[in-house]
């Protein structure tokens, strides 16, 4: 179900902007590696007691709302190199630092951005590597810092 991988992903995606693994997400939640592994491969049924308690662990706050919407297409899996580089102190570095630009909320901001670039690797139909994710935050941190001027400025 999709809406089973979306939530996988902004699980995965909160995770791994936050640098943490499964088993200390588990723990902070008080559930099993095993459940929260499922539910971020898009898989179970969990309840809203538990994803508040995952939300609590990862930093975050639970929201729940309807919509008619169709929600936005999710890539089939995070490539590993993206997992890798969203735990690492650079990727948290820069996304704090684009996030200061924006003047967004920067754990938020940093799970919106790896989902992004996980869309990015899927629609591109390749995994990028860690070096490469660096090379498009430099490519973001250098738009933010010095973007280009105003056709008719």
């Amino acid at each position: 179900m999709a809406d089973q991988a979306q939530l996988g992903h902004q699980l995965r995606g909160l995770r791994a902007a936050a640098g943490r693994t499964v088993a200390s997400v588990a723990s902070d939640a008080g559930l099993s590696v095993p459940y929260i592994a499922n539910l971020e491969n898009g898989r179970g049924n969990p309840t809203i007691s538990a994803l508040d308690r995952l939300a609590a662990a990862l930093g975050a706050r639970l929201e729940i709302s309807l919509s008619a919407a169709d929600p936005p297409a999710v890539p089939a899996a995070m490539p590993a190199s993206l997992v890798r580089f969203g735990r690492s102190d650079r990727f948290r570095h820069d996304t704090a630092t684009l996030a200061g630009a924006l003047g967004v909320d920067p754990a938020g901001f940093g799970v919106q951005l790896v989902t992004a670039l996980g869309t990015l690797a899927a629609a591109l139909g390749v995994d990028v590597g860690e070096s490469g994710w660096a090379r498009l935050m430099d490519a973001l941190l250098l738009i933010i810092h010095h973007p280009a001027p105003r056709p008719g400025a």
